[in-house]
């Protein structure tokens, strides 16, 4: 099967180091495409992130999702092992009619201060097919084997 390809729009913002390039995949395989920190100018310097703390990192860019699509922002897994780098509302979901600046909720969960530099990868996005529900109200729900079982009831493991 071949893989499906949609297009995401990306504008500028103001003052965005546009040398970093667009969000890009990394391998042929890849999921998710790289984000980089992308500081005005006069702020390129970087942002220390103390253990405990998070910031919004800027990424430069606005963006314009297709119809039936969202964009899901994920920490990457080397900066979360090796730094205890991650975002807090992982996956964080962009909607399609968001217009506004990109930014990467980064939060330190690690031990010691974390530098963001001006170009590092800090997220990957996702694009994902979104499909709207429609809800309805019921007297009675079915039941199933499980019925209110949660947080634990299925076993450990």
């Amino acid at each position: 099967m071949e893989d499906a390809v949609v297009t995401v729009i990306f504008a500028w913002l103001a003052g965005a180091d546009q040398t970093l390039g667009l969000p890009s995949y990394e391998t042929a395989g890849a999921a998710g495409a790289d984000l980089r920190a992308n500081f005005e100018e006069g702020a390129r310097g970087g942002l220390v992130l103390p253990a405990g703390a998070r910031a919004l990192v800027p990424t430069g860019l606005r963006l314009e999702i297709p119809v039936g699509f969202e964009v899901q922002i994920r920490p990457r897994s080397g900066l979360a092992l090796k730094h205890g780098i991650t975002l807090p509302n992982s996956p964080g979901t962009i909607d399609r009619d968001y217009r506004g600046p990109l930014g990467v909720i980064l939060m330190n969960a690690g031990t010691q201060p974390f530098t963001v530099n001006h170009g590092d990868r800090v997220a990957q996005m996702v694009v994902a097919p979104v499909i709207q529900a429609q809800f309805e109200l019921a007297q009675e729900l079915q039941d199933t084997e499980r019925g209110e079982g949660g947080f634990g009831s299925t076993g450990r493991g």
